[in-house]
This record gives C-alpha cells, structure tokens and sequence, in this order.
C-alpha cells in the first residue's frame, strides 16, 4: 500500500504541538512500517530529522549536506529511512497560501496514493477516497475572538481582494478569505469527506461531536473519530540532573534561576497575559519569593497584550521570553525550573504537560478543556479565568515542598501512559484497516 503523508508542518523550522506531532509520527511510523511504502509531500526541501529518519531521536533543522537537495531518477527528494520506504516529493506553488488546497489538491488528481494521512485539520479538496485527518481540537468554535482573522492571500491589496471574491463566490458567500473562516471551513470539508477521523483527547471528541455531529450536512461522526493520545520525545525529556549542562543551556537563553516556567505560544488562547498579571499577584503577596516567570514560545496572535502586562506591572527584569528554544536543550529548562504553569484557555491536548511530568517540573494548570484528561492528578489544577487562584497555586508550588513532591511523584507515573511509539502504532492500525 502507498501511504502519502503531508509532511509540510512536520519541516517548520519553529515547531509547536502539531508540527511536532507530524514530526514525531513519521519518525515512529518509519521505524515501525516495513510493509507499506511512503511518500512524504512538502512544500520545501526536508531538512534535518526528516532528511535522515534513521538519525537521533531529534536533530536540528540543517539543510542537506552543501545546500543541495538531491534526487532519484523519478524526481523524489532522496531520504533516509530504516526499511528503505520512504521517499519524498517537493510540490511547487508560486503562491504562499493555499498550498495545501492548490498544490496538493493538483498531486493527488494527477498521481493519488492508496491512502492520505494528514496530520493536521486542511484535507486537500481534490483527495483520495481513504483519506485520514488529524483534527486536533476546535477551540476556534468556542473562542473565536482569541484566534487571529488575518487576510489569506498576496502581499498585494487587489490581490487579495481577488482570492476573498473567489472564496466567496465558492462557498456561497458563508466563508470569506481569512484565516479564522479557513480554519471553519477545512475543519468541516475533512470531518465530512475523510474515511477516518483522528483526535488527539476524549475532550476533543466530545467537541467535535458537539458542535459538527448535529450538522445535518455531516454524516455519523461516532464511529468516524478515533481517540489517539499525543505522546513526547521520552528519549530527551528525562529526569536530568543538575549540572554544568543545565547551567550553560540557562546561560546561552539568558535564563536566571530561581523560576517558573510557561511553554508555549505567547498568545491569548494560551491566556498568557493572564498568567503574567498572575505572577505579579503573586510577587506582590510574598515578597520573599524572588523566582523570575520564564515564557518560552513564539509571539503569536494578542502578543501586545503580553507586553502591555508586562509593562503594566512593571516586569521587565522579573519576565524572560528567549523566545522559541531548541528542543533538544528544553529537557534542562524544564529541568533548571522550580515549576511548570500551564494556564491556557483551550487546549486539544497540551503535550507542553508531559514534557514537564518527565523532567520531574511540578505542575499547576488549567483545570479547562482537555488538560484534566492529560494531567490527571498530576497537575495542581485552577480556574484559569481566576488571576487570583492562579496566583495561589504558583504560590502553592514554589513553597509547599510536600506538595511538589507528590506532584513529581505523580508525573513521574502518569506520563508512562503516553508515548510517540504507541501514538504511531494506534494511528498505523487505523490506516491500515481502511
């Protein structure tokens, strides 16, 4: 059987939750799939540990060997792979937008494989008939004000003009150019035309089923979706121990001990500038606490609001953003912390959680959407509309050592229920009953 895979978030240079679930799985998949053959489609070159899938567990995102991209006779991307069954295709678009719907649409109308995995919610119009989607949550549904509504199209005014007429005229006027409403409409196009529909939590089943099951347009989702729980790189994420390695990855971000630690983007959905006016509760109730609040991530949508905090409350020496971060030197920021807050609003899974239930970080988090089903009782939880209560259970487990320790404890049991491996196995047992 040929398998295609959408390989293009899986190549971002700046990987979050699901390029790295795409990463992570065609990793696993190529370790344990002899039988069937893969054709990774990308948009640009594979670089790094998608060049090399028999590489170390996680390699940086080089490009290939003297800047130049090799090829086989048929004109696939030449790569490595366990089994020897995979292989890629770079498919051109003159455009950067509308690749998925564009270029790989045109690829699976000329030369369609038997099955089309695609790690993330956009199915290409143009499809196979065994085509299987990861949707990861649907919090646009619920939080449609915290999502970024930026224009889809060219740099150009009358260009874009032009694709918001044309999307228009295609759906009827219900969808305009812009990237809230493509989220909309390429999250229902694949809950109605994929076989098989992969999420990532219980949580965003019962989302799913929720706002799309009663659609009359939408066929029966029950038995459609499959629950297939994230996992994390076990291999790096580990109980480290302090050392001259933690210390030189603090000093190379510019991170100063003592401190909490947030992973994620830095944006309202994640409800950052919430944890930041936290923080300042936090600081201002207990003097004696001195722990500075790390932010790893990338800016992204409602970032003015995270640096209005800041300098609302004064924060410019006590909050560190060294923005995104190598991931093979994240084990010892988890590691360097005092503890892990995740306060975010709305979350399909949160593999942010795992990641610090490995490196033995003491949790406080969310008690919203899926984060209980992930942390268990492996996270102190909280109201993440309650600065107050947040505030609290930073407090809580900076100071509280009994606590921390059952915390740790805890993670260090629960995160044994998830891995990438066994993410891998479950969702090449779905493709290959189709």
């Amino acid at each position: 059987m040929l398998i295609g895979i959408d390989a293009s978030r899986a190549n971002r240079d700046h990987k979050s939750g699901t390029e790295w679930y795409s990463y992570y799985l065609i990793r696993w998949l190529s370790r344990l799939d002899a039988e069937n053959q893969y054709i990774l489609y990308t948009d640009k070159p594979l670089k790094g540990g998608l060049l090399d899938l028999t590489s170390k567990e996680y390699s940086r995102g080089e490009k290939p060997e003297n800047g130049e991209v090799e090829f086989d006779k048929d004109g696939y991307q030449k790569i490595k792979s366990p089994h020897k069954n995979f292989k890629a295709k770079i498919l051109k678009w003159p455009f950067n937008f509308l690749w998925t719907q564009g270029a790989l649409s045109l690829e699976m109308l000329l030369r369609e494989p038997d099955v089309l995995f695609v790690p993330a919610h956009a199915l290409p119009i143009i499809h196979p008939r065994n085509s299987v989607v990861t949707v990861h949550d649907v919090g646009f549904e619920r939080h449609c004000l915290l999502y970024d509504r930026g224009q889809i199209g060219p740099d150009a005014r009358n260009g874009r003009r032009l694709i918001n007429f044309l999307v228009k005229l295609f759906t009827f006027g219900k969808f305009s150019a812009n990237s809230m409403d493509y989220l909309k409409w390429s999250t229902g196009f694949s809950l109605k035309n994929a076989k098989k529909i992969i999420t990532v939590s219980n949580y965003s089943k019962k989302e799913i089923m929720k706002i799309y099951g009663r659609l009359k347009s939408m066929p029966p989702l029950g038995d459609k979706i499959k629950v297939i729980h994230n996992g994390y790189n076990k291999h790096i994420y580990n109980n480290l121990k302090p050392g001259a390695k933690t210390d030189e990855v603090l000093e190379r971000y510019g991170i100063e001990r003592p401190y909490l630690l947030y992973v994620g983007r830095l944006d309202k959905k994640k409800n950052t500038p919430a944890l930041i006016e936290a923080f300042a509760i936090m600081r201002d109730k207990n003097k004696d606490i001195k722990h500075k609040l790390v932010l790893v991530g990338d800016a992204d949508f409602g970032y003015d609001d995270v640096k209005y905090m800041i300098e609302e409350y004064l924060l410019e020496d006590e909050v560190i953003m060294p923005g995104w971060v190598e991931e093979e030197d994240m084990p010892f920021v988890y590691r360097g912390s005092d503890g892990f807050v995740f306060p975010s609003l709305y979350e399909g899974f949160g593999i942010p959680l795992l990641q610090a239930m490995s490196c033995e970080s003491p949790i406080t988090a969310s008690r919203a959407a899926s984060i209980p089903e992930v942390a268990g009782e492996a996270a102190l939880l909280f109201n993440p509309r309650d600065v107050e209560e947040i505030a609290d259970s930073m407090e809580k487990i900076i100071a509280d050592k009994r606590l921390r320790d059952d915390l740790i404890k805890r993670g260090k049991e629960r995160v044994k229920n998830f891995s990438w491996e066994k993410c891998a196995r479950e969702t090449l047992e779905t493709i290959n009953k189709l």
